[in-house]
């Protein structure tokens, strides 16, 4: 009986259609950051890479509390304002960004995952990500 409980869960992880609750993946960029790499601390507000997922959360949404302009790409964010970027391309993106100390970002877009085990493995990761915040 727990067997087949067990074979249960784990179909319907595998095929029932995968909901977000928002395909905006937000991140803020602190007030003070500029400041304290001016004043010399290594700031690592932002990560190296961003994975996100097409058709689930496949737009970045950047703001800046900070009290300076912040570049992503070829875009100033001023103080206060936010930036979306919905990405309709899987793929790996990399982006000048001035909230790094290396001046680089990264972006990578994988496909919606295809039913049965790609979903399956897709719902693991996501639940690891969310037990080790």
């Amino acid at each position: 009986m727990l067997a087949l409980a067990l074979i249960a869960v784990l179909a319907w992880a595998g095929y029932a259609p995968i909901r977000a609750d928002s395909r905006d993946a937000l991140f803020a960029i602190p007030k003070g950051t500029w400041a304290r790499r001016m004043a010399g601390n290594a700031v690592e507000i932002l990560p190296d890479r961003i994975d996100l997922t097409l058709g689930l959360n496949d737009t970045l949404l950047l703001r800046n509390d900070d009290e300076v302009p912040q570049q992503f790409g070829p875009v100033v964010i001023m103080p206060g304002q936010s930036f979306r970027l919905p990405f309709e391309v899987a793929s790996t993106y990399s982006f000048a960004c001035s909230a790094h100390a290396s001046g680089q970002m990264s972006v990578v877009v994988a496909p919606t995952p295809a039913p049965g085990w790609p979903t399956l493995q897709w719902r693991w990761r996501q639940w690891q990500r969310r037990l080790a915040q």
